[in-house]
């Protein structure tokens, strides 16, 4: 039997096999509110046969958000329009759907990324004063951001914990907190942007307090039945920066808190990072935190292949495996994997005459 193919429960929620779909921004939304494309987008990742949909980095406050065309769910006109899409991905699919929420922090307020990803300041259009641990901006020449004091710190708190109550309204089936990539929490975890005096600086247990408060407000908005995860970045690829040890004790900390799941990626936080970009780079860091924890691990990053995800899976490296960039370039990709490797997926009626008879045992038809 694939172990890719294999079903496994996470926090309450069954998947069907090892194979989810990782957030990934569309820059396409308006005031934060979801729009056509997002239907599009989601709705045909919705019967990739992959066990798990995972809407893209949701910000939990205006300023939050990378850029001006991030989805938001701060407010109630954010909630209507996506559940407006969910509605309609629902009708055709039951594939379980998660939601990502974050805070970009220092590395907020910039353009698309088609129009060059750069950062804009706050007097130019679509621009805003961005917030952060300390006054380090992200790249030299950048607006500095704001050092959140006592009342931004508990406004954030807040927008997390009332964007998971819009979360728990839609019907998603389970959270995850974004603490990877250089966006807020992953600015309070590396002293590389974390250079606070105060409780939440300093030692490694006070630069993990404030995303540790966060988990905390997610996991109580949450209903219980219902899984919250956490993706973080396992090194910064700087030295003197945040690392796999740090990494594996803030896992630590999270299972202690019943966090459901860790994903596991890196990067992301300073612009001299060195990543050793290649297949599997990022499963060694997820093997790392795999023995570590007891509870599932998501591996991702230039996860393309069949067998090669196979192995991740059969090895023990990892419980699931995340796609991204090649579920994009291919939204059948779980389907292929399946034929190859003699597993089983979902598929939508409508598409039963795509499959020649003789490979019509590996699907299951109808939603």
């Amino acid at each position: 039997m694939s172990a890719l193919f294999s079903p496994l429960d996470v926090g309450g929620l069954h998947l069907d096999n090892r194979i989810v779909i990782a957030p990934m921004c569309q820059y396409s939304a308006e005031d934060g509110c979801m729009t056509d494309w997002h239907l599009i987008h989601l709705g045909q990742l919705a019967h990739s046969g992959a066990a798990l949909l995972t809407i893209e980095a949701t910000a939990v406050t205006p300023e939050g958000r990378i850029s001006y065309g991030d989805v938001g769910l701060w407010s109630d006109a954010n909630e209507a329009a996506m559940a407006r899409v969910l509605e309609s991905v629902r009708r055709w699919s039951d594939m379980p759907v998660a939601i990502q929420l974050g805070h970009a922090g220092r590395k907020a307020s910039t353009q698309k990324p088609w129009d060059g990803g750069r950062q804009i300041a706050p007097s130019q259009p679509n621009g805003w004063q961005t917030v952060a641990p300390s006054p380090i901006p992200w790249d030299e020449g950048e607006n500095p951001p704001v050092e959140l004091d006592a009342e931004g710190l508990a406004r954030i708190r807040t927008g997390f914990a009332e964007a998971t109550e819009r979360s728990a309204r839609l019907g998603l089936d389970a959270v995850q907190i974004h603490a990877a990539h250089g966006y807020l929490l992953h600015q309070f975890l590396s002293p590389l942007s974390n250079r606070r005096t105060d409780e939440y600086g300093g030692s490694l247990e006070n630069r993990m307090r404030f995303p540790l408060e966060i988990y905390d407000a997610v996991r109580a908005a949450f209903p219980a039945e219902r899984p919250v995860s956490v993706r973080l970045s396992a090194t910064d690829w700087v030295e003197g920066g945040w690392d796999i040890e740090q990494t594996i004790a803030f896992s630590r900390a999270l299972e202690a808190r019943g966090c459901a799941a860790i994903h596991v990626s890196s990067g992301g936080l300073h612009p001299a990072q060195n990543i050793p970009v290649g297949p599997n780079y990022q499963v060694p860091l997820a093997r790392a935190v795999k023995q570590a924890v007891g509870i599932p691990v998501v591996a991702v990053g230039l996860i393309t292949g069949f067998d090669q995800a196979e192995a991740i899976v059969a090895t023990g490296d990892a419980d699931l495996v995340a796609l991204a960039r090649g579920i994009l370039f291919n939204p059948r990709w779980p389907w292929h994997a399946a034929t190859h490797l003699g597993g089983r997926v979902r598929a939508p009626e409508q598409y039963l005459r795509s499959q020649p008879s003789r490979f019509r045992d590996l699907f299951d038809f109808g939603q």
